[in-house]
């Protein structure tokens, strides 16, 4: 399929054949892009047919839609998996930043798909990236709990702190990818902002 690896993880209730499309469709996206990507294109990565893909999908576009909402739930998974709660505040931020840009290192044409091309389609694209933005809130909210954090006094991370958190680390992965920044570098920047944004206030 693609030489970056599969990028939807294994699910028991995920049928062998979705998840070969899902695959086929984001390995297309890293090569021609979500507009350039025909349904041939798909099965011609999935190694299967377009009866099979319109036996599990209607359209690209609702492939596209489960394809998002499950490389997302599998960067959350990873995110939490990489943080070490009983770490110094400093050193969860930074192991947080690590893994959301190891995967987009990965996979950096479908990082960048999700931030610029979900808001141009317009049936579903509201509630995907919403169910996605209210999902990675809510792994902030867990995330900022852990100890590490109350030790060093720093108060939960609100609503709109995450949101701001999120929509940055978006524009700035988009901007990185588009102008062949360099991630390592994107992510140094972005651990600074994040500890500077999350730390202790002054009194």
């Amino acid at each position: 399929m693609t030489d970056r690896g599969d990028v939807v993880a294994p699910s028991d209730t995920m049928s062998p054949f979705r998840k070969r499309l899902l695959d086929g469709l984001a390995a297309s996206i890293e090569e021609v892009g979500y507009a350039g990507t025909k349904i041939d294109d798909i099965v011609r990565h999935a190694r299967t047919s377009k009866r099979t893909f319109y036996e599990e999908f209607p359209s690209k576009e609702v492939c596209y839609f489960a394809l998002l909402k499950a490389t997302n739930e599998s960067m959350r998974s990873t995110i939490e998996k990489a943080v070490d709660p009983s770490m110094p505040w400093r050193n969860q931020v930074r192991q947080a930043l690590d893994a959301y840009f190891g995967t987009v290192e990965s996979h950096p044409g479908l990082s960048l798909s999700w931030i610029r091309d979900l808001p141009a389609i317009e049936t579903e694209s509201r509630s995907v990236q919403r169910e996605a933005m209210d999902s990675l809130t809510q792994m902030l909210f867990q995330l900022g709990d852990a100890q590490g954090f109350r030790d060093a006094g720093i108060a939960p991370i609100s609503r709109l702190t995450a949101i701001l958190l999120l929509g940055g680390l978006r524009e700035l992965t988009a901007a990185a990818i588009e102008h062949g920044d360099s991630i390592h570098d994107v992510a140094e920047i972005a651990v600074d902002a994040c500890i500077a944004l999350l730390g202790p206030k002054p009194i």
